[in-house]
């Protein structure tokens, strides 16, 4: 291996915490992975890592020398794509995920069309309403839905979702149509318990340009959102969902608008990844389609009708 490949691999076992983990990334054996890591220690002169049955993590030594393998491999991959990136093909795999029904609904079944255009792009794609850990899973990016959380990674903003308030006919047949927010003490909701905090979500609406939120009454709560517009559906209460998510269901009927005046803010969508390091030209390439594929999403508004 030459001295950037080992760099590569340094900066692979630290970002993940574990010799087995940068080996699965990588696509190596773990005694090739060790085997550099000896290999690289022994050409600087310095112990970079301390080795537990358990966990990896950089000495002082290490510390300091991932923030220079940082910007060496950086600089690196930088020139080695300056004057080819326009003319080699994007190539390699890439791992991505994203929340279920965007990847089950959206990307998918779209999917044909991005592999045919980058025939030497693999995508291997996670689909989970669960956060994900981008370094210790060796994932290259993820779209995230809704505010951030303080995580030290690069976002692209993608655009924001409008929510609708929805409800099934046979629940508003058995509670009856809410007219404002105030009647929403009379209501049920479908609750459902963010993947990130484990809370359960209060409604919120814009009112006078103030964000309002009220704890709802319910009797079934989830944690993802197929089961949360599945229960809806079923006539388990009130939901709040993006608009782009329930088109079908409105448009035969199955789900009617409610409280159209009184909508939640916007929830911002984002495609987060590590590094400028990370940004290859096979994510660059995927990026910029996932975008134009998502503007549709991004254009729904209340009724199903096109903004």
């Amino acid at each position: 291996m030459d001295r950037i490949d080992l760099f590569r691999i340094f900066l692979r076992v630290v970002d993940s915490g574990s010799f087995s983990r940068a080996a699965d990334t990588l696509n190596m054996p773990r005694s090739s992975v060790s085997t550099a890591i000896q290999a690289l220690e022994s050409r600087v002169g310095a112990r970079l890592l301390s080795r537990t049955t358990r966990t990896v993590t950089t000495t002082a030594d290490g510390r300091a020398f991932y923030d220079v393998c940082l910007r060496l491999v950086s600089d690196v991959e930088e020139a080695e794509g300056l004057f080819r990136r326009d003319k080699a093909a994007p190539r390699g795999i890439l791992r991505v995920d994203m929340p279920g029904r965007i990847g089950r609904l959206i990307v998918a079944p779209a999917l044909p069309d991005f592999l045919e255009r980058y025939p030497e792009i693999d995508i291997e794609l996670g689909v989970t309403d669960r956060p994900v850990n981008l370094v210790e899973d060796g994932i290259d990016c993820v779209l995230r839905i809704g505010p951030l959380q303080d995580s030290g990674l690069i976002g692209r903003k993608v655009g924001e979702l409008t929510l609708m308030n929805v409800a099934s006919p046979s629940y508003l047949a058995r509670y009856g149509v809410p007219a404002t927010p105030h009647d929403l003490s009379q209501h049920l909701a479908v609750g459902y318990a963010s993947a990130f905090s484990g809370r359960v979500e209060e409604w919120e609406w814009m009112e006078n340009g103030r964000l309002c939120t009220q704890a709802m009454a319910g009797r079934v709560t989830v944690n993802s959102a197929e089961a949360l517009i599945a229960c809806c559906l079923a006539g388990l209460g009130l939901i709040q969902v993006p608009a782009y998510d329930v088109q079908k269901p409105l448009q035969a009927g199955d789900l009617v608008e409610v409280l159209p005046d009184w909508q939640a803010e916007p929830m911002p969508m984002t495609l987060l990844y590590q590094h400028r390091r990370h940004f290859s030209h096979r994510l660059q390439v995927f990026a910029d389609w996932l975008c134009a594929l998502l503007e549709p999403c991004l254009q729904q508004t209340r009724a199903g009708k096109p903004a």
